[in-house]
This record gives structure tokens, sequence and C-alpha cells, in this order.
């Protein structure tokens, strides 16, 4: 095999952009959670750099080394919810009791790993509620692509076209296409200030976990149920809806115990990716589904990279059009909200409730500090279970069919006519 073949069985283009964009989307929509949650805990510039840093390195370890062990694109994030949650509920705390829920909330996710109970919750879920799960989370950034038109029609609409007219002429560069007219769109548009980007790498800063029950309770339990139910649950599903069966409870308690050991650095949460993960499991990341699981490893490259240079990201976030990601992100999933949809009304018998959980889904409800994620697919199953029990009680109500009647010899001859 010559080097260049070796370099693109490597680094396919479609899936090095697929790993790309995915971690383009997951940053600019989730960092100033993470910066603002880091700062709710009293943390300086060093300390902020150095949650980047482990979450980062985090992500990066998970990403590649699941996906290379299972060889399905299994793409790990920070939790975005997780990242809000701690917004608000860390004022007045201190650092050294902030990483002590982090490490509780940790561990809580090795112990429901080890012990498989949220594997055998998932393998109760029908696949059409799964998919109906998947859509639901997605149609944000799918309908995010034409909101943008409004404000910005010179940048989104040419991500479109080109989106469109590469699928019919080049389908594996399809996204990749559409990336670079939108930087070229945004770039003469004057929608790109690189005067604010400042160029600095991330230290790590060790910070000693304090236990305090009541800090325990107060967050690392939210942190761990926010994360379990608005992160890991429809991270199963977007692999489950995409065809890959990948081991729940060992994947859980490698991110638990990765997150664990960085939490002292200011990992808070490291886990299953949702919408980030549908951009390297759809067929935009390789044209083999074999062989996407590369998308979510250079995914993890990114990250790292992201890591690294985690205080120059932030000044990065500010200098990019937020239209261009939001319009990139949803050329990218229009594959895989298309074939959610299918699969999730695919069945007449579960049509319903999964018409149900996908729009509970995509409501954005939030109850108990819980996403809709979950609700919807509460939603979902709340109405099959009741629709089951109507068949039921209709199946015992109805008369029997009657039986049916042999037919004899003389049934079985022909009537004669006459001439």
């Amino acid at each position: 095999m010559s080097p260049l073949a070796r370099i693109r069985a490597i680094a396919p283009p479609s899936a090095v952009a697929a790993g790309l964009i995915a971690v383009t989307v997951g940053v600019t929509s989730a960092a100033a959670l993470v910066f603002t949650a880091a700062r709710a805990a009293g943390a300086d510039a060093r300390e902020v750099s150095s949650w980047m840093l482990a979450l980062g390195v985090g992500i990066a370890v998970t990403c590649a080394g699941l996906s290379l062990r299972y060889k399905a694109p299994v793409v790990t994030s920070w939790s975005t919810p997780g990242a809000a949650l701690l917004a608000t509920s860390l004022s007045g705390v201190s650092m050294e009791k902030a990483v002590g829920a982090f490490v509780f909330s940790a561990a809580l996710i090795v112990v429901s790993g080890l012990t498989g109970w949220f594997a055998r919750i998932m393998g109760r879920i029908p696949v059409p509620l799964a998919s109906a799960l998947l859509g639901g989370v997605l149609l944000e950034f799918g309908t995010g692509l034409f909101s943008q038109m409004g404000g910005s029609f010179a940048v989104a609409f040419p991500v479109f076209v080109l989106y469109l007219l590469a699928r019919r002429l080049l389908p594996r560069y399809a996204v990749l296409i559409a990336l670079g007219g939108g930087v070229i769109a945004s770039v003469l548009t004057g929608g790109w200030h690189l005067e604010r980007v400042r160029l600095s790498l991330a230290q790590p800063v060790f910070t000693t976990p304090e236990f305090d029950w009541k800090v325990l309770i107060s967050v690392g339990v939210p942190l761990f149920v926010v994360t379990m139910a608005s992160q890991n649950l429809p991270g199963v599903a977007v692999l489950r809806g995409s065809g890959y069966e990948v081991p729940v409870s060992p994947v859980l308690t490698w991110t638990g115990a990765v997150q664990a050991v960085l939490a002292p650095f200011g990992a808070f949460g490291i886990n299953l990716a949702a919408m980030t993960a549908a951009i390297c499991t759809g067929d935009g990341a390789h044209p083999d589904r074999q062989r996407r699981y590369l998308a979510a490893v250079w995914a993890g490259v990114f990250y790292l990279c992201v890591g690294l240079l985690g205080a120059t990201v932030a000044s990065l976030l500010t200098a990019m059009p937020h239209a261009l990601v939001l319009a990139v992100a949803g050329v990218g999933l229009l594959a895989t909200i298309e074939a959610s949809l299918a699969s999730a009304l695919s069945d007449p018998v579960s049509r319903e409730a999964a018409v149900v959980t996908f729009l509970a889904t995509a409501s954005g409800v939030t109850l108990l500090g819980i996403g809709s994620a979950f609700w919807g697919l509460l939603a979902g199953v709340l109405t099959s279970v009741i629709a089951a029990v109507g068949r039921r009680r209709r199946a015992a109500t109805s008369p029997p069919a009657p039986a049916p009647q042999p037919v004899t010899a003389a049934a079985r001859r022909p009537e004669r006519t006459s001439a």
C-alpha cells in the first residue's frame, strides 16, 4: 500500500470532516456554559483553562479508545445540561467541594455501568421510540439551518445549495464542500472577527477534592441524574438508532472512570454524545458504515486539540459566525433525521407512541432540572403501555372468530349448468 493510500485509509476526508464538524458544533454550543460553570465555582483563568484541558483529554481518550475497541462511532462529550446545572448551583461552593461532587457523580456512573441496570433499562426500549427520541433531539439543529436564512441568508443559503448539489455529484464530500462554501461566504460577508483570537496553551491545575455531604446531595446527585437522563440516554439511542449495538455497561464504566481520574483537574462530566454523535454515525461520515468509527476517532483528536488550546478556543468561539455553525450542523444531520423518522414511523403498532416521543422531546421542556430527552421517552413509554392495555382489552372482549368449516367433497364439485 502506498503512503498516500495508507493516509486515506486512516484519515478519509469525509470522516475527518465529520469529526471536525462534530467537535465544532459541540464546542460552540456548550463551551460558554463550561466557562460559566467554572467561574461560578470561583475558578481563575488558569483553572478555567485546566477544566478545558481535562475535558478535552478525557473526551479524546474515551472517543478514540472506545471507538477503536468496538469499531463503532462512539462519540463522547462533556455534559452540557450538567454545565448548565453547575452554572446555577455552584455559587458559594468552594472549588474543593465542587471537585468532590464531580468525583462522586463519576463514581455513581461507574456503579451504574458495573451493575448493568442502565443497560437493562435501555434494552427494553423499542427501536421506534429510540429513533423518535433521536429525531426529537436533532430537530432543533435541522430547523436551525433554515432559521438562520432569515438573518444570515448569504451564509446559510450557500451551505444548503452546495450540500444539495454535492449530494448528487460527490456525496462522500457533501458536508465538507458545504463547510468550505460556508467559510468562504462568511469571510466575504465579514462575519469573522479574527482579531479576537489569542493563542495560548492550557496548564493542568490539581485541586484536592473535599467531600461535603450537603454538596454531594445538592450538586453531585443532580449532576449524575442529569448526565444519565439528558446525555447517556439519548447517546445510546443515537447508536442503536444507527444500527450500532455497542455494549452499554462497559462504555459507561469507562466514561465514569476517566471522569473520576480527571475530576481534580476540572472534568465535571464525560458522557456519551447525542447530537454531535449523529454527525459521525450518518452516511456523510463514511459510505461504509463499518468504517465510520474513524470519524469518532478524529473527533477525539480534535477534542484533544481543544483541550490543549483551552484559552484559545474561547477566543475562537467569539470570532466564528454562529450562523455558519448552525447551518453546517443542519446539513450534516439531514440524513440522520430522515433515517430516524423513517424508523420511528415504520411500525404501525408503535407509531402513536413514537410521535408522542418525538413531539415531547422536540419541545425542549425541562422539569426538575432534567431535559426533554428523558421526559419525551417517558411520555412515549406511557403511551405505548396504555395502548397495549387497550389492545389486550379489545382482544379479550371481542367475540371469537367463527371456526372455519371443513370443505366436503360435494362442495368441491362444480355445479353442472344446462346448455
